[in-house]
């Protein structure tokens, strides 16, 4: 079927058939959605108050922050912007790029994070499987939803370090789902809101208790609401519409022809939501258990187990890709073309990669390149590698350029409620 699909295109067919039926957005109410982008923006469910989803995921950066790798806790402001606190100094930058949140809505999206730690699961009693253990997915609606858990669970992202406050002191003490747990108290604040606790009422029925679930759940809406991104240039085309212009067709061309990139960014969305080892250069802290020497991150093994699951890494939507750099788990490319032309050749790729590339802030005692200088472990990443070399002229690179930028949906882009002048907590909102 997909070769059948590369010869079609190649030869210039482009039906919308092609590319199989149109993604699909489960229908989500308007009450649930403002509820939910209020949320979004208000710091009032991270530790310290002083972190919202939008900190790390904002449309004035594609629904990311910007960065390679983000700072939560012990910063302030947005993105390459954000300041961080000398008092209160970061213990490490977050160990992977903070991805876009384009689609995540779609109900082909069933994979949450980079490593797909996260994931809809037939076999597991409420349809999702989680490191974290059954009984803590109980409640909530959708895996995008579930994946709220994580970011206010973590100190170095939204809970707060040790000792700093509730919530933080109860993940440390890994009490989330008690009665005093870190949920719990998260939730006890919103309630406690009278705006918040009205329009719970309209959403659950008066005086229903406020549960983490509940506030994940109207988030993931908004999130499904808002940042639903299949109206570009190149639906318009495949819908029979205008067509791309003639950089961007001969770079659709290529793209599912040529150049091979359907065999992994396939369907309407780019991706085929699997997972890829593509000797992507690594830099930051990596992941490991907190128990753990961080530095090496091999990705999908660590939810598998399997060791041919090494380094491979969830293959990213490429819609609205020219606004969500920088590029890669650990956004180890500043550019969208430098990240194209690193799939052309993997192992050279990384083995003279260029450190200038990332964006990061500085972060006094980080060790961000222990991986690139340990050759050892470089050849770890080599090995692995799953692309073949391919040889592209700089003219073709800069057609599937064009055609990337014309998987842009700009109404999209624009955002269709906008980041809320005021919350009700009264806490301040990132702009």
């Amino acid at each position: 079927m997909r070769w059948t699909l590369l010869f079609l295109l190649g030869a210039g067919a482009a039906a919308a058939g092609d590319l199989g039926p149109r993604p699909v957005f489960p229908e989500v109410g308007m009450a649930e959605v403002e509820l939910g982008r209020l949320l979004f923006y208000d710091p009032v469910i991270s530790g310290n108050r002083n972190i919202s989803c939008g900190t790390c995921h904002h449309p004035t950066l594609g629904t990311s922050d910007g960065m390679s790798l983000s700072v939560g806790e012990g910063g302030v402001g947005l993105g390459p912007d954000r300041v961080l606190d000398p008092r209160d100094l970061p213990e490490e930058r977050l160990p992977r790029n903070a991805p876009g949140l384009w689609n995540l809505g779609a109900t082909e999206f069933t994979v949450m994070f980079h490593d797909g730690r996260l994931e809809e699961a037939a076999d597991q009693p409420d349809g999702i499987r989680t490191p974290l253990g059954a009984d803590m997915i109980r409640g909530f609606d959708t895996v995008l939803s579930a994946q709220a858990m994580f970011p206010v669970l973590s100190g170095d992202e939204m809970a707060g370090h040790y000792s700093e406050n509730d919530v933080s002191q109860s993940v440390r003490l890994s009490n989330l789902t008690g009665d005093t747990g870190a949920w719990v108290r998260i939730a006890d604040r919103v309630a406690e809101i009278p705006e918040y606790r009205e329009m719970f009422d309209a959403v659950l029925g008066a005086g229903a208790p406020i549960r983490f679930t509940d506030i994940a759940n109207v988030i993931a809406d908004f999130i499904t609401f808002e940042w639903r991104a299949d109206e570009s240039p190149f639906d318009t085309a495949m819908a029979g519409g205008p067509p791309l212009s003639e950089g961007a067709e001969r770079g659709r061309m290529l793209f599912y022809g040529e150049a091979g990139c359907s065999a992994c960014h396939a369907g309407w969305f780019q991706t085929d939501h699997g997972f890829h080892a593509i000797a992507m250069p690594q830099l930051g802290p990596g992941k490991a258990a907190r128990f753990e020497a961080h530095s090496r991150d091999e990705g999908r093994i660590r939810v598998t187990g399997d060791p041919a699951d090494a380094y491979r890494f969830r293959t990213p939507s490429l819609r609205n890709v020219t606004l969500t750099a920088p590029y890669g788990h650990d956004g180890a490319y500043a550019t969208l073309e430098g990240v194209v032309r690193h799939h052309l050749d993997p192992v050279a790729s990384l083995r003279a990669y260029d450190r200038s590339q990332v964006v990061l802030h500085e972060l006094p005692g980080a060790e961000d390149w222990t991986i690139m200088d340990a050759p050892d472990e470089v050849a770890r990443i080599a090995d692995a590698n799953e692309l073949e070399p391919l040889a592209l002229s700089d003219g073709q690179v800069d057609d599937i350029l064009a055609f990337l930028a014309a998987l842009t949906d700009r109404e999209a882009a624009e955002g269709r409620l906008g980041v809320p002048d005021t919350v009700p907590s009264g806490l301040p909102v990132d702009r």
